[in-house]
């Protein structure tokens, strides 16, 4: 009997020492005009709440520095100075550090990720509000506004200058997978190991579920809302993102045209082309999956891999969705239940 009672007491102790057993809590918001979810595993619903709110305060104003939809945002207070040289704008530090960003991966896509084609994409964002294909004169008027080289930034004073009238910046190729991770990042230091933060399709990850090996992200098969791919992908630490012209799209003369725009032509591309990648952080991972839409496969696979990212190319053939991948993206596949 004392035996009994000391092991009791013994086990006792050590599960009072033990951490509590993490739930699993999910908030889902209405942010920059899509659905804005966070999925966490955390102690108790206050832990919960509390650092929930601090991300969607987070979401708010970012989203406030970047979106070219808000007049007063700071993106489009710089656009507003355009062709100034004596209104160089000093920027916060989001906004510097997500046009540095945007710099790189011109540089490293060579020129297939442009941030600089904001005319150009608000004039196809009218066109598939209003149905109506723009002239080619159009176009080409709003290419000439064009051009990264005209984006000039100070990385000492900390600010930007754009050198020609009338230029405008489109982030929304980089933006979404930017603010999911700082999302992720502010989760970290609020002592959340294991969450999954998903902007409209843009998804960071850190840890895992309870007892499982990664996050279960599926992938939709090219131009269906509903089908997804037989194997889903599974991820640890990790940001997938996958872009295609399910959703923003528009038809002329029997071609569907997507909202992904090729910088030196100004159209939209035309291939039925789903594009996965996963990489390292949120803001990889979403400007990448723009440069592979428009690169050759090839290309497409070289650029990824310089730079350790898995990319997955679903091309929808003969009726059929045939798949090119890089060679590390098998090590994704999830191929047991978990």
């Amino acid at each position: 009997m004392f035996t009994r009672l000391i092991a009791s007491l013994f086990f006792l102790l050590i599960a009072m020492q033990l951490p509590a057993q993490a739930k699993r809590f999910s908030f889902t918001r209405e942010k920059m005009g899509s659905p804005f979810t966070i999925i966490l595993y955390a102690a108790d619903s206050t832990q919960a709440v509390m650092v929930t709110e601090k991300c969607f305060q987070l979401v708010d104003s970012l989203a406030f520095i970047f979106s070219d939809y808000i007049d007063s945002s700071e993106l489009n207070r710089l656009c507003a100075r355009a062709g100034n040289p004596s209104l160089a704008m000093t920027l916060s530090v989001p906004l510097f550090d997500i046009l540095l960003a945007s710099k790189n991966a011109f540089e490293k896509s060579r020129g297939t990720f442009d941030i600089t084609l904001g005319p150009v994409t608000r004039l196809w964002r009218r066109a598939r509000k209003e149905n109506k294909f723009p002239l080619p004169a159009i176009v080409k008027e709003k290419l000439v506004l064009t051009g990264f080289n005209k984006l000039l930034l100070d990385t000492i004073l900390h600010t930007a200058y754009l050198t020609q009238q009338s230029m405008q910046l489109d982030l929304g190729g980089i933006a979404q997978g930017y603010i999911a991770q700082q999302v992720i990042n502010l989760l970290k230091t609020n002592n959340i190991a294991n969450a999954l933060v998903d902007v409209s399709g843009d998804i960071a990850a850190i840890g895992a579920p309870p007892e499982k090996s990664g996050w279960t992200v599926g992938i939709n098969v090219p131009n269906d809302k509903e089908e997804i791919l037989k194997k889903p992908i599974s991820v640890f630490n990790k940001s997938v993102t996958t872009s295609g012209d399910l959703y923003q799209f528009i038809y002329h003369n029997g071609k569907k045209y997507s909202h992904i725009v090729h910088p030196k032509t100004g159209y939209g591309i035309t291939s039925q082309r789903n594009v996965t990648v996963i990489a390292n952080d949120g803001t990889t991972a979403d400007w990448l999956t723009k440069a592979c839409s428009l690169l050759p496969v090839k290309q497409a696979k070289k650029l990824a891999t310089s730079i350790n990212a898995a990319l997955l190319i679903v091309e929808i053939k003969k009726g059929k969705p045939v798949l090119y991948t890089t060679k590390n993206f098998s090590t994704y596949w999830k191929s047991a239940p978990q």
